[in-house]
């Protein structure tokens, strides 16, 4: 397998792009701006997914699945909703091919579509003129929807993840009887992303509130996740937005209250998407190769057997064998893997590029001795054990890496949040890549100057947020309390 071309310091951005094709989790695809997904990145994926579907359904949510296509008008009835979303829409235009003069394939003219239709970028609009026929009084409410799905936003600068013209997604869509509901809802599902990144994916987030400028076209108050990459860009991982009655109003969506009155239906909508891959390889990975979280690797443990002909490999199999039949039955994904094409090492080289957490190699002595040899993944030890108890011996290894990953990312956290009190001191941290936290006035004009100045955006203002008295970096103006920059992604 070898090492990597490049190291984490040579060049980060080189580093991720060669490490999300050599470890197969993606690759660039014939169609402009879009990836194929592998079948190992697939993998995580569905576990990602699988995870977040139960913490869903949890909450009382249930899935559905809405149009990919949506009539241009829609777009048009949720004025800031088309403008956040115009530059970067796909359109339809036509519903036929025919064979073309000098051979080959062309649009058929005469197929126009009398309305063009959007490929979704998000589903607010299909969705809410949906919700009209769903609600009538206080007694269908709340409506707490969410679809996995596809979207398109033509991105013009694609990296694989991170930002590509199709990716895959999840999005709620909810709708209740008052505002309070949509809120307490909104605030639900911020607390449901967080908890996915810190405990699945062992990836510590700061939740917040986007400024205005940086809000959800539509949106009243937007809450995220940030995350911070080990490069010091942050990462918004996650948003969850409170919708008001926007999207009611433009769909005429009412209902009869308990009282006899007649109001707008209150909407939250919340999102995650295939951009947590590109976090979970940033914020963890090392010059190996991929650093899985336990609890989001497809293959938890792979056994690999050391020997010297077919009597030996027969003898090794069988203790494998018996090792990952234990191992599966406590729920552990195990794989065995007696492939006589790669040697050991070989092997070894590719489960650590790949990120298998735990590694067992066993051999011929080990079975005299009744013992095997241990490898994790992330500190890259190696360990001799007794082969009796391996269940648990495996159990709280997992445990551990989990815990263990998570901590070294938050440590790395802590170590690149800053605090600063004037400009000088802010351009200073910002160069150095991290969280810097600092007074702002308030306004967009002042927020968009220091974007220009330096390339560091408001993350977020914390939820919690310490309430000190205080003076904008740029301006100098009164500022209630210190907001969240960085260098983003």
């Amino acid at each position: 397998m070898g090492k990597f071309l490049t190291k984490r310091e040579e060049d980060y951005s080189q580093w991720y792009n060669e490490l999300v094709i050599k470890a197969d989790l993606a690759e660039n695809s014939a169609v402009r701006g879009c990836m194929v997904i592998k079948p190992y990145g697939y993998a995580i994926w569905e576990k990602m997914r699988d995870a977040l579907d139960k913490m869903f359904k949890d909450t009382g949510h249930v899935n559905a699945y809405f149009p990919l296509f949506i009539p241009k008008s829609f777009f048009s009835k949720e004025a800031d909703h088309v403008e956040g979303f115009a530059k970067e829409c796909a359109v339809v235009t036509h519903y036929r091919l025919k064979n073309g003069e000098n051979g080959g394939i062309e649009v058929d003219p005469d197929a126009k579509l009398e309305e063009e239709l959007i490929v979704r970028p998000t589903s607010e609009t299909i969705i809410w003129n949906t919700y009209k026929n769903w609600i009538q009084s206080y007694r269908d409410l709340p409506i707490l929807c969410n679809q996995w799905a596809n979207v398109v936003r033509w991105e013009m600068r694609t990296r694989l993840f991170l930002r590509t013209a199709e990716f895959l997604w999840q999005e709620g869509h909810t709708a209740h009887a008052t505002k309070e509901e949509a809120i307490a809802e909104t605030r639900q599902m911020i607390n449901v992303y967080a908890d996915f990144a810190e405990n699945f994916m062992a990836m510590p987030v700061i939740k917040g509130h986007k400024t205005a400028n940086e809000r959800f076209a539509g949106a009243l108050d937007t809450l995220t996740i940030e995350a911070l990459m080990q490069d010091g860009k942050a990462l918004q991982s996650g948003t969850s937005h409170f919708l008001g009655q926007n999207f009611a109003k433009a769909f005429d969506v009412k209902f009869a209250t308990k009282e006899g009155t007649e109001e707008y239906v209150w909407a939250s909508s919340w999102g995650v998407s295939t951009r947590l891959m590109g976090a979970l390889v940033m914020a963890h990975s090392d010059d190996n190769g991929l650093v899985l979280p336990p609890k989001l690797a497809p293959i938890q443990v792979v056994i690999v057997p050391i020997y010297k002909g077919d009597e030996q490999l027969a003898l090794v199999r069988e203790a494998g064998n018996a090792i990952m039949d234990e191992l599966k039955a406590a729920g552990i994904s195990v794989k065995f893997d007696d492939r006589d094409t790669h040697k050991p090492g070989w092997k070894f080289a590719e489960y650590e590029l790949k990120g298998v957490p735990v590694r067992i190699a066993l051999g011929a002595r080990d079975l005299e001795n009744g013992t095997m040899e241990i490898a994790r993944r992330d500190t890259l030890e190696k360990n001799t054990y007794k082969r009796e108890g391996v269940t648990e011996i495996i159990k709280n290894l997992l445990n551990d890496i989990q815990n263990n990953i998570f901590q070294k990312a938050l440590k790395y956290r802590k170590e690149h949040t800053f605090t600063a009190n004037n400009m000088d001191e802010f351009k200073e941290h910002i160069e150095k890549g991290g969280f810097v936290n600092a007074h702002w006035d308030g306004t967009t004009e002042t927020e968009l100057k220091i974007k220009e100045m330096t390339k560091a955006t408001i993350r977020c203002i914390p939820i919690g947020n310490t309430q000190e008295n205080g003076k904008c970096i740029l301006t100098g103006k009164p500022s209630k309390e210190r907001v969240l920059f960085a260098k983003a992604y």
